[in-house]
């Protein structure tokens, strides 16, 4: 996924202020689990499913700065019955220089009463096809 950092993502000098670096990585999630056909919306609302962060382990490695193009990757390190492991890169595009990375495990949870649930079948599945597709 590519994003562009702009003014709001920066500190004074210019650069990624350290927190938002957390919001291009959720944001890559995201926009991969829409990708795969499972809009979180969707999943709260008609299989009262969803996933919430529970552990990262974020390696800042090198600045982002103002208007650079960043690459997000998403990778699936473990799926198990009711969570995702998710190992993610972030590279500026262009220099392809290395920025951050991630370790994260999100939980799936019922979304009435936030208490772990398995994730649905159907998205396990889609999860299963990305990682074959990608030689997981």
């Amino acid at each position: 996924m590519r994003y562009r950092v702009y003014w709001e993502d920066t500190d004074a000098g210019g650069v990624v202020y350290h927190a938002r670096y957390l919001h291009f990585f959720e944001r890559a999630r995201s926009d991969w689990l829409l990708n795969l056909g499972f809009p979180q919306v969707e999943l709260r609302n008609r299989v009262n499913r969803l996933f919430a962060v529970s552990r990262m382990d974020t390696h800042f490695v090198s600045p982002a700065r103002l208007e650079d193009e960043l690459e997000v990757s998403v990778a699936v390190e473990a799926l198990r019955a009711a969570s995702v492991h998710f190992a993610q890169t972030m590279h500026r595009v262009g220099d392809g220089q290395l920025l951050a990375t991630a370790q994260v495990r999100a939980v799936c949870l019922k979304a009435d009463d936030f208490r772990p649930a398995r994730a649905p079948a159907e998205l396990v599945q889609a999860i299963k096809n990305f990682q074959q597709e990608q030689g997981q």
